[in-house]
């Protein structure tokens, strides 16, 4: 049996701050994917929503919430909730439903009201939770991780501040080129050099913002997408959702410690290349077969890791890639053509269907000026909290 499934629909609301509720800019998404679609919300079989932690009871139960939003069907429900996974452990939930049969028409939405600021630990005290500890023991906020592996990079591979400004000006480059970003204007390294400093060497625009945000996807069978008269739809052949293996020997938040390797040696390759090479296995492809990757950029120095990890060039040679453009528009292999969450913002259940949106548009020959020539192939990676990560390959 293929274990391809049809991306019929694709939608998103733009992500910006517009203080509103997140099952606004959810319902604004799935309606746009479903026009996308040729499919009315009656034909939806089942809905799968990825959760947000900053909406109270309805953002836990983000399925219903959807679904209530646009209509009461009688569709099956699912809501799953795995920090900056959520997303694809979303499409993941439905790609499930469609290949065991239970569903031939799937939508998939995510959406997010984000807080002004860093994002924080929800309210209460809670001594045996860590990523309430992080905060409360080491005021440790997200950037301040950010920066630890940026250091880490620094002293272990030679980056420099330089080269970490380069990643935002590739994807400012390209978000200016993206009318659903938040962020649509031009960055030189010289401005990323004079931002403030948030979590030294990391400076204000070497870090997402958080953002409001939505998108969906309807997914479907092949024989439904053939009975559409879609005979060639982009196609969602791997869904990647593995977990770390013991022991982790590089400091991950919100953590605070690292295993210890005094009686089992360290596994041989990181937590992050692990998600994407399991991607590859079950899609029957590699790095090499990849037309772009659109990766999680929550900062700049992260994205450098993410072209290691998802098999673009060795260890620390991620800031070589960027220097040469390799990853940039009209470069060897795209990374980040929307312009990433750098121009985007994070709008955390949204995220990662946002990312496999614009793998959808790039594969159909639809995303505009920002359209890589030739697309075939494409890949997802992100990674959340926890022991969460996901990646997507999507073909054509």
């Amino acid at each position: 049996m293929s274990a391809d499934i049809a991306v019929l629909g694709a939608g998103m609301h733009p992500w910006g701050k517009w203080g509103r509720s997140f099952v606004e800019y959810g319902r604004a998404a799935a309606r746009t994917a479903l026009a996308d679609a040729g499919l009315e919300w009656a034909d939806v079989q089942s809905i799968v929503g990825a959760d947000t932690v900053r909406s109270g009871y309805p953002g836990y139960v983000a399925g219903a919430t959807f679904a209530r939003a646009l209509g009461w069907q009688g569709a099956r429900v699912t809501s799953v909730y795995a920090a900056c996974a959520s997303g694809a452990q979303a499409i993941g939930a439905a790609r499930a439903q469609i290949l065991a049969g239970l569903a031939d028409v799937v939508l998939v939405v995510g959406a997010d009201a984000a807080p002004k600021g860093f994002f924080a630990p929800t309210g209460g005290d809670r001594p045996d939770d860590p990523d309430w500890l992080r905060f409360r023991v080491l005021g440790a906020t997200n950037p301040a991780y950010f920066a630890l592996y940026a250091r880490r990079r620094m002293a272990v591979y030679g980056d420099t501040p330089e080269d970490f400004a380069q990643v935002k000006v590739k994807n400012a480059a390209a978000g200016a080129l993206n009318p659903l970003a938040r962020y649509r204007k031009p960055v030189t390294a010289e401005e990323v050099a004079q931002s403030a400093v948030v979590a030294d060497p990391l400076r204000l625009l070497d870090i997402c913002a958080t953002s409001d945000g939505g998108a969906a996807l309807v997914l479907s069978s092949m024989d439904f997408a053939r009975s559409r008269g879609v005979g060639d739809p982009v196609r969602i052949r791997a869904v990647s959702t593995v977990t770390p293996t013991y022991p982790r020997t590089v400091l991950d938040l919100p953590d605070i410690a690292t295993d210890s390797v005094t009686a089992v040696p360290p596994a041989p390759g990181s937590f992050r290349a692990s998600i994407a090479r399991a991607a590859y296995e079950e899609a029957g492809l590699g790095p090499e077969d990849l037309s772009l990757a659109e990766v999680y950029d929550l900062s700049t120095a992260l994205e450098l890791e993410w072209y290691e990890d998802i098999g673009l060039c060795a260890g620390g040679e991620g800031a070589k890639l960027v220097r040469e453009g390799a990853t940039a528009l009209g470069g060897r292999v795209p990374v980040n053509a929307s312009g990433g969450l750098a121009s985007f913002g994070e709008a955390v259940p949204a995220q990662a269907i946002a990312q496999v949106c614009e793998l959808t548009w790039q594969l159909r020959g639809a995303a505009g000026d920002r359209q890589v020539p030739g697309a075939r192939a494409g890949i997802t990676a992100n990674q959340g909290l926890f022991g969460h990560g996901s990646a997507v390959v999507a073909v054509r």
